[in-house]
């Protein structure tokens, strides 16, 4: 592989990434396959829409430092300057003296230490900031907590620990208002109201929720659950280790069950029996028909036509000669893991995470093009323009963006340890860090 160095690629504006994922074929309410086709222009979140000059917010980059507890926030466009950090684990005395009293807690710290964490505690999972810019929600999977920092101050405006031990995968409602976060070990979703931290509902999912998707303009949640991705059976013949994977539709008003989708028999049906039926990254079309996902040890993606309900096509990416052939090697059975599309919804960038690359994909012919050589990258974000994609490099703590057009790269910019998520956002307009540090 001759990795090409230049531009970027991500997905719309910071719309949540739709995910896909329930149970046992497809429960729940009949014609759902027609009624979970989203509208061709879906609501763009509050926390995501373009810079109002006149609520004096500025559009920027949220970047999740996970092994550091901070958050690096750059421009959203252009040069993809730094603007200033926030500290997301000011707490961090007070967490850590809570988890030492108690042996249970302590287990978990200390196992995601060592698995998920490849030996660091995990800080920062995904992060929003709210409809006006005054803080960032923010989950943090050591701490099994979801908190809103003030970005004036940096304080703690509230705290919700999540049920079981872990929290991962967040998404926000096309208003705003809204935000759904992953349980990882009780295999539920929290939704919290962003300014209050009040929990609004919940319901039940696969084993290990990852990621969360509104869709419909804010009618459904897309929840994927990827199943056991922490241990080294990894051998094809022992997938069935890996628990209960689906991705589940609920209803984002009254959190009842809609649709359960089994991956499994969907990749039977279309042939492929030997891929992992666990449900990484995804990305929807603008008219939410069609839904390209990644899958545990795969390096390509697929396409499922969300109203046929069925997989239509596949494409099989490049493979690094230098990427260790052994699967316990890849970091939670992902050999790719990050996608978005552009807004026109003709592009699609591709994270290589252990192929160390990223690439711009033609949606209509599926031809790749340039491989941009990146180290370890962890997730794909569309730009505030929406003319690049903003890959997080967590093997070089960097952000490149890839010119969607050209698949190029156009910009690096340094950040804090092992960056993974990369969301748009809004901070109050001159803002360049909080004032108690």
């Amino acid at each position: 592989m001759t990795p090409t160095p230049s531009p970027h690629s991500p997905s719309p504006r910071h719309r949540p990434s739709r995910p896909s994922r329930p149970s046992r074929r497809a429960r729940g309410i009949g014609g759902c396959a027609a009624a979970l086709v989203l509208a061709a222009t879906a609501a763009v979140p509050a926390s995501a829409a373009p810079t109002d000059a006149g609520g004096g917010l500025n559009e920027v980059l949220f970047v999740g430092n996970n092994w550091d507890g901070t958050a690096d926030v750059i421009e959203s466009t252009g040069d993809y300057a730094k603007v200033g950090r926030i500290n997301v684990v000011p707490d961090k005395k007070e967490r850590m003296r809570e988890i030492h009293l108690n042996p249970i807690r302590l287990a978990f710290f200390l196992g995601i230490r060592h698995t998920v964490g490849e030996g660091h505690d995990q800080y920062v999972d995904d992060m929003y900031s709210t409809p006006d810019g005054s803080a960032v929600v923010v989950s943090r999977p050591s701490f099994a907590d979801v908190v809103s920092i003030d970005v004036a101050t940096g304080k703690v405006n509230w705290r919700f620990p999540v049920s079981g031990f872990r929290s991962d995968h967040m998404a926000v409602s096309p208003d705003g208002r809204r935000v759904a976060v992953s349980a990882s070990t009780s295999n539920t979703v929290h939704v919290l109201d962003i300014v209050t931290g009040k929990e609004v509902g919940s319901f039940e999912t696969g084993d290990k929720p990852h990621e969360n998707v509104f869709t419909d303009g804010g009618r459904y949640i897309w929840n994927m659950s990827i199943g056991e991705v922490n241990n080294d059976l990894d051998a094809p013949w022992l997938d069935w280790t890996k628990g209960d994977r689906r991705i589940t539709v609920a209803d984002a008003h009254t959190f009842e069950r809609v649709k359960v989708i089994d991956m499994r028999e969907r990749l039977d049906a279309f042939g492929r029996e030997d891929l992992s039926d666990s449900v990484r990254p995804v990305a929807f079309t603008p008219d939410e028909s069609r839904l390209y996902f990644q899958v545990s040890f795969f390096n390509g993606f697929l396409e499922y036509d969300v109203a046929a309900d069925e997989i239509t096509r596949i494409k099989e990416l490049p493979k690094n000669p230098d990427t260790d052939e052994d699967r316990t090697t890849w970091v939670n059975d992902s050999r790719h893991h990050g996608m978005s599309m552009n807004p026109r919804g003709t592009k699609l960038c591709v994270a290589g995470t252990m192929d160390d690359y990223a690439t711009v994909v033609d949606r209509g012919t599926l031809e790749e093009g340039p491989l941009v050589e990146v180290s370890k990258p962890y997730w794909a974000t569309v730009s505030g323009d929406g003319r690049h994609c903003v890959v997080s490099e967590s093997g070089s703590d960097q952000v490149t963006a890839i010119d969607f057009a050209t698949g190029r790269k156009v910009a690096s910019v340094p950040v804090g340890d092992h960056p993974q998520r990369v969301r748009v956002g809004h901070v109050p307009a001159g803002w360049a860090g909080p004032s108690a540090g």
